[in-house]
């Protein structure tokens, strides 16, 4: 059993360093809640680029209950494939706390991926599922990539909206199907 998990673990320890390449350091202490971080300014940033390539978004944003920000999710796999990412959660624009995403996939796939993702919380009823821990994307689920004029025409499905932007690497697109979510109150 220990060997089926090798390629899984090693699929996992990919992601973990796309992500860390591409701006996410593990090992960053969180910075007291009265100044920014430097996860702030990337959240911040992301925002901005989602903004920027989409500006119709700006109805997601100001209609949403709550949205949760992933500023870099780390995706690669050779035959199983896995995805990491961490972000923060907001609360009519209000930052409530902290998540992360990790995802596993079995089946054709090659390559990595390091791609921005924001998910929008329809109603209260939605986020708090969110933040009680109970909440994971089916295999079904699908996001639609950011670009100009894509979100005039996304909708909710089950109480959220998803939303990915593409940062750079080999896979084209971003699957979010399998994602499994944690939440941290913020202090």
């Amino acid at each position: 059993m220990r060997h089926a998990l090798a390629p899984a673990l090693l699929i996992l320890g990919l992601c973990q360093s796309a992500a860390i390449q591409a701006g996410w350091n593990p090992f960053r202490e969180e910075a007291a809640a009265s100044r920014p971080t430097a996860k702030d300014h990337e959240v911040a940033a992301a925002i901005a680029a989602f903004r920027a390539k989409d500006p119709d978004m700006k109805v997601f944003f100001d209609k949403a209950y709550g949205y949760a920000v992933f500023p870099t999710v780390g995706k690669g796999g050779i035959g199983i494939g896995g995805a990491y990412g961490k972000g923060e959660v907001f609360v009519r624009g209000r930052h409530v706390g902290y998540t992360s995403l990790s995802q596993l996939t079995i089946g054709f796939q090659f390559g990595g991926q390091a791609y921005s993702e924001i998910i929008f919380f329809r109603d209260k009823a939605t986020m708090e599922d969110f933040q009680a821990g109970n909440f994971e994307f089916s295999a079904q689920a699908s996001a639609v990539a950011a670009t100009a004029g894509a979100s005039a025409d996304a909708d909710y499905s089950n109480g959220v909206a998803i939303f990915t932007l593409a940062k750079g690497g080999l896979m084209y697109e971003a699957s979010v199907g399998g994602q499994k979510f944690s939440f941290t109150p913020r202090k």
